[in-house]
């Protein structure tokens, strides 16, 4: 046995059906169906230039400023993978940079998650690959280990195991935990639905704003 240094095969993700149900659903939605508790964290923030991240977790437990395990990570990708790392909120070094999200995109990664670091800023947004992280430096990673792949991690108290739907836009990260992806899938949909509806309202100027006062009272404020 090893501990800290450690490598696992991933032992399921998400059928392909369920992930394509979860095209295009904004993260703030989805996050409100899990009672708005789960978050990245709000340092967490986009590095390429538009677009919905969507896919299968891979994740990875690095020591702050070194890489080598992310290399493996993506060696052992497959297509539809996003790739989490938890680097510990470090940005002295860069965990990757313009090469390795090269290789990541031929070999079929859909996104990188990174409590940490990136360089070479420019590649990423002429890339427009779906990549979050806490900064920016031009200082290059470590290369040694120690690390562990397909672990259960956590970024900012979000917990993220192997295989969870993690889905990004310009608002954040989530994970979506694998055995609650459908029935938070269903209250999404449902929320989508009201708020079509809502927009079409405060179009025509017929949305109801009763609620406000009806709450401020229920509050106790004074003054209405």
């Amino acid at each position: 046995m090893s501990l800290g240094f450690k490598i696992n095969t991933r032992e399921r993700t998400a059928s392909q059906e369920l992930l394509d149900a979860y095209k295009d659903l904004p993260v703030a939605n989805v996050s409100d169906s899990m009672n708005r508790l789960f978050a990245a964290g709000p340092t967490m923030r986009p590095m390429h230039t538009s677009g919905q991240m969507l896919g299968s977790a891979v994740t990875v437990k690095t020591r702050p400023g070194d890489n080598l395990m992310l290399h493996k990570a993506i060696d052992m990708a497959v297509p539809g993978d996003v790739i989490v790392v938890d680097g510990g909120g470090d940005i002295a070094n860069a965990l990757m940079g313009e090469l390795m999200l090269a290789h990541a995109i031929n070999k079929g990664v859909v996104g990188f998650v990174l409590n940490g670091a990136i360089r070479d800023l420019d590649a990423f947004r002429e890339t427009n690959l779906p990549t979050f992280a806490v900064g920016v430096t031009h200082r290059g990673p470590f290369k040694d280990g120690p690390g562990e792949i397909n672990v259960p991690i956590s970024i900012d108290g979000m917990v993220i195991h192997p295989g969870d739907i993690m889905i990004g836009d310009s608002d954040g990260v989530l994970a979506v935990p694998l055995d609650d992806a459908k029935w938070i899938l269903d209250s999404t949909l449902e929320k989508q639905e009201k708020e079509v509806k809502q927009m079409a309202a405060i179009s025509k100027g017929l949305n109801d704003r009763t609620w406000v006062d009806r709450t401020l009272l229920s509050k106790g404020c004074e003054g209405l």
